[in-house]
């Protein structure tokens, strides 16, 4: 049976594609959930519809990543922590710590979840914390921690 996905299936498919399905899979699993129609001449044009929406919108998100990149790239974040002797922090510096730097210093919204940080910081200095925008959009952010 051919099926337009209303939303992203794992292992079937993204929103707006057609495809084969076993009938007993789009009776008892994706039409209950309202995850995908059954695939009429009307239903594949506004599917195609939905594609090129999504095509535009992608293209578009990616262009506004990238634009962040390069404007996050270049520039040191600095985070300031209460430090004790030898340089450890009294408390962390968590992901949280670093969207609020970036927003305040760079004037850039980012999402916590973007930032690949392994473990808060517990020391004062300098790391590079992992950002991923998007599937191809992912840079470094410099972050300095320094003692308030």
């Amino acid at each position: 049976m051919r099926v337009v996905l209303r939303q992203d299936v794992a292992g079937l498919g993204r929103k707006g594609e057609i495809c084969d399905v076993a009938d007993g899979y789009f009776r008892n699993l994706l039409s209950p959930r309202g995850l995908a129609l059954k695939a009429t001449k009307g239903i594949e044009s506004q599917a195609e519809a939905m594609r090129r929406a999504a095509v535009l919108r992608d293209a578009k998100s990616r262009a506004e990543a990238e634009e962040i990149a390069a404007r996050l790239v270049p520039m040191v974040i600095t985070v300031r922590a209460r430090a004790g002797e030898g340089g450890r922090l009294f408390g962390s510096v968590s992901t949280f710590d670093i969207v609020d730097a970036v927003e305040a210093q760079a004037g850039v919204v980012i999402d916590r979840h973007a930032l690949a940080l392994d473990a808060p910081l517990k020391e004062l200095g300098q790391v590079s914390v992992n950002c991923k925008l998007q599937d191809e959009v992912e840079f470094p952010v410099t972050v300095e921690v320094i003692e308030e």
